[in-house]
């Protein structure tokens, strides 16, 4: 079996969720959680062992734009790219509508304006690494009065999951249904990024965070253009460019010695 792949057909739900599988050691990276139509891929990282970044330009300036860009990036560095995936709003020109942190350098400031879109449906909220290497999803205000010390930081929205309770303005059984990617982390630390490769609600893919991957907070990260790299996978997703990028890396292994 494939590094990252590991399937599991699931019939079981509870309430409006799936069953969630056992946490166990050694478990892949990622798997395909499937039921009645619906797939979605949810891969889950420890920031403690696994490098979590964000990305948006390269070292000439330039954005990043597509995956294929960032792979190449690292691998001139020795350094390979795990897995990725599109983390958050951007305008046309591919900045990021609000608050972007990489490296510890403040790119973009927060965005608390009121608007129209999913990223002003409000409460939204800010995915984060901090300093002590700790990975969050904290509603914005909320983030934004605790000052934290971050290392990567990216703001999109709205807020799936608020203290462990679904955004109050999604609507059960809403017929806008989308290709959507989001991350939420547990009370344990444990990263949890999840694609749903077909079209659902809000209110059915915030639920898949609460009753199945029991994230206390999670964060949409956006919906049609949502997609995905998973080398082991043999999947790497096309589309149209990207802003902001997050990312897990890895360092290149050293090819063996030349028998002479």
């Amino acid at each position: 079996m494939r590094r990252f792949l590991m399937v599991l057909i699931v019939a079981l739900w509870a309430g409006h969720g799936m069953a969630a599988p056992e946490d166990k050691a050694g478990r892949e990276p990622c798997e395909i959680l499937t039921s009645t139509g619906e797939s979605f891929l949810i891969c889950r990282f420890d920031p403690h062992k696994d490098e979590i970044r964000l990305f948006l330009r390269d070292g000439e300036g330039d954005y990043y734009r597509h995956f294929r860009r960032l792979e190449t990036a690292l691998e001139s560095r020795g350094e390979t790219l795990r897995f990725a995936m599109n983390a958050g709003m951007y305008h046309e020109d591919r900045s990021p509508v609000g608050l972007y942190i990489e490296n510890g350098e403040r790119l973009k400031t927060a965005n608390t304006n009121d608007g129209y879109g999913n990223f002003h449906l409000k409460p939204n909220g800010v995915f984060f690494i901090g300093k002590d290497g700790r990975a969050g999803v904290q509603e914005t205000s909320a983030f934004l009065k605790a000052k934290r010390k971050v290392r990567f930081a990216t703001q999109s929205g709205p807020m799936l999951l608020i203290g462990g309770k679904i955004h109050p303005r999604f609507i059960p059984d809403s017929p806008s249904r989308k290709r959507r990617n989001g991350v939420g982390v547990r009370r344990d630390g444990t990263v949890i990024f999840v694609l749903s490769d077909t079209p659902v609600s809000f209110d059915r893919f915030a639920h898949l965070f609460k009753d199945t991957l029991k994230t206390p907070n999670a964060l949409y990260l956006d919906g049609t253009i949502s997609r995905i790299h998973a080398p082991e996978l043999g999947r790497s997703d096309p589309g149209i460019a990207m802003g902001p990028i997050v990312g897990v890396v890895g360092k290149t292994p050293p090819e063996p010695p030349v028998k002479k």
